[in-house]
């Protein structure tokens, strides 16, 4: 089994979806999966600018996270819902693995023929469902295989226990979701 990467659109010390990101990894782990969470945290770079990116070529950091998702098959994404849509940290991120090193342009080639798998987590009613919709389209449109199905886990707060992890109803369905992506991963 190739690799998977799991990471959450926020880099918050008790973030709900950095911790929806790592149960993911764990649940893959225990199905056999060569899985690995990744936090953005460790990644930290400057705002995509053209004129940077010319006169500096991808940051180190940028360089890093594309090599992560170049080596992997397929991704699973945790995204916090800002104002009904992903955060800009995830955005960000997303833009730089998809320049080249050199500076000289856009290049896909990390996103091409990998898969996607979403979720969120939310203290609202929506479970951070809106801000799936946007991620969705942007990583379609960028030549990547997103799954149908995903998880918005609503009222987030008070699901996850002390321990991090979910109830039975969530858990189940995170279950599902993961053997979907282990399943499509490892056919591509």
């Amino acid at each position: 089994m190739s690799k998977l990467i799991f990471l959450s659109g926020s880099i918050r010390k008790d973030s709900l979806n950095k911790k929806l990101a790592v149960l993911a990894a764990e649940v893959a782990k225990g199905q056999g999966a060569d899985a690995k969470f990744i936090d953005l945290a460790e990644y930290d770079m400057p705002i995509y600018n053209g004129d940077l990116e010319i006169a500096k070529g991808m940051p180190e950091n940028g360089k890093r996270l594309k090599k992560e998702f170049l080596d992997c098959k397929g991704f699973f994404i945790a995204s916090p819902e800002y104002n009904s849509s992903f955060s800009a940290l995830l955005k960000n991120s997303l833009d730089w693995v998809s320049r080249k090193e050199d500076g000289t342009g856009g290049d896909l080639s990390a996103y091409k023929g990998k898969v996607a798998a979403l979720a969120a987590a939310s203290p609202g009613g929506f479970g951070g469902l809106r801000g799936l919709v946007p991620l969705r389209m942007m990583l379609g449109n960028i030549g990547v295989h997103v799954l149908p199905d995903q998880l918005a886990i609503a009222q987030a707060h008070t699901i996850f226990d002390a321990a991090g992890k979910l109830d039975e109803k969530n858990t189940k369905a995170l279950h599902g979701l993961v053997t979907s992506f282990i399943s499509v991963a490892s056919r591509f």
